[in-house]
């Protein structure tokens, strides 16, 4: 479907380049840090975040669950430019999956699940066991948010900019890949017996 307007292609652009900057982020951080300030990179990609939000506003594209994510992202990346340390950038995939895991988690105690709230967008008289299901993707989910979060701490501990770059740019995808992909699987299971 090609766009209707000069301004949704603007649109389309800009949502095309602030998704490759958040996907390309670590690689970002990793190439540019001899090169920029903290506090610059931190601000430019605040903008970003914050351009994401504004767009996500005019189309009413988001919900309130993702434009609050959003705006923490901008948040934590604004107090970064105050701070003007590097490392605070490389907290930021660290941030990025506690906030997750709290989402997560949070949706476990006060049900219902982020899972299952998915799942009733495609079957709203969702059964018991899928229920439970569910439930049990949300767990397993906020356990990888968390394992994420700490692998990427130790990663900036660890002072290898390549390795931080490498695990927070690549390895994370595509362990988050996998889990997808396996969970997939056992839900096309779950699934045909609803």
């Amino acid at each position: 479907m090609c766009p209707k307007s000069p301004a949704e292609s603007r649109q389309i652009i800009l949502n095309v380049i602030i998704g490759a900057a958040t996907v390309s982020y670590p690689f970002l951080i990793w190439f540019s840090a001899d090169y920029f300030q903290p506090r610059s990179m931190a601000l430019g990609l605040a903008g970003l975040f914050l351009l994401r939000y504004w767009l996500q506003k005019q189309r009413k594209s988001a919900g309130l669950a993702e434009s609050r994510l959003i705006l923490a992202c901008a948040l934590f990346l604004l107090l970064g430019a105050l701070v003007n340390d590097a490392d605070w950038l490389l907290a930021y995939p660290v941030f990025v999956s506690l906030l997750f895991f709290a989402v997560f988690s949070f949706s476990l105690i006060h049900p219902p699940t982020v899972v299952e709230r998915l799942a009733r967008l495609e079957f709203p008289d969702l059964p018991a066991h899928g229920v439970l299901y569910t439930r049990r993707v949300t767990l397993v989910w906020s356990c990888f948010f968390l394992g994420n979060a700490a692998i990427s701490l130790l990663t900036i501990f660890n002072g290898d900019r390549w390795l931080w770059s490498l695990y927070n740019g690549c390895i994370s995808y595509v362990l988050m890949g996998l889990l997808m992909a396996a969970e997939m699987a056992v839900r096309r299971k779950v699934k045909a017996s609803f």
